[in-house]
Order: C-alpha cells, then structure tokens, then sequence
C-alpha cells in the first residue's frame, strides 16, 4: 500500500505491542521532528550569568548605577556575578570590600538571594547572587 502511494512504511512504537506502523513521507517526519526538537530546545533555554565588576574605591552613584543593572538581570531571571576587584594595596583590605559586597547585597535582598557567599580569589571578590523564586 505504501508502495503504491509512493511513501514509506514507517515503524513509529517499535516497542508496542503489536508494533505500530505508519504510511507517510519519512524525509517529511524527519523534518518535523527536527523542528519540533529545535523549538524545545529553545523554549528550554538556561538562564544566563551575568557579571558586574566593581572596586573597592567605587563611588556612591556609580555603586547605585550597578545595583539598578544588577536589578534589571535579575528581574531578567538571570544569575548576577558581582566581582570586587582589589587594585595595589587595596588587596590588605579585604574586610572592607566584603562590607561593600554586603552593602550590595542588602540593597537587592527583595529580588536576590545568596547563591554563594562573598569569596576570596587571587586580588578579587566574588559572590553569586540568583533571582528569589
């Protein structure tokens, strides 16, 4: 029968019992089913990381401006890497740019939560925070 309509018998359970079989045009299922895993794929997209760099002698409007860019990422659904970078001698001062990571932190607290706590890297700081559910 599908020889006669010029398509293809195409086994579409093959674990079914009886196995099921369909007669169509397999290089248009194939097409289908490509596009259909392409659409899934792109529905399912990751949220992304998305970073901020800072230093330790940032002013306050500067600080402000990077907290409403912040804001707007995780309003976004997206992951926020904030990145306290020490220059020269700031570097014995790493209390104070944890407080600065704190301050930052306690401004988004309504649309953030600590993903991971400030951390010491060579002459930076980071901390991760991701949108509250």
């Amino acid at each position: 029968m599908a020889a006669d309509a010029g398509l293809d018998l195409v086994e579409v359970a093959p674990n079914a019992k009886p196995p099921v079989c369909k007669i169509l045009d397999y290089g248009k299922h194939l097409y289908r089913q490509s596009k259909l895993e392409k659409k899934q794929k792109n529905a399912s997209k990751q949220a992304e990381m998305k970073g901020i760099r800072i230093t330790l002698r940032i002013d306050k409007h500067d600080l402000e401006t990077k907290i409403k860019h912040a804001r707007k990422f995780l309003e976004g659904r997206h992951s926020v890497k904030v990145t306290l970078m020490f220059k020269g001698r700031e570097a014995a001062h790493r209390d104070m740019g944890a407080e600065k990571l704190d301050l930052f932190f306690n401004s988004l607290q309504d649309v953030a939560h600590l993903e991971q706590a400030p951390k010491k890297q060579g002459n930076q700081m980071f901390m991760i925070l991701t949108p509250q559910k």
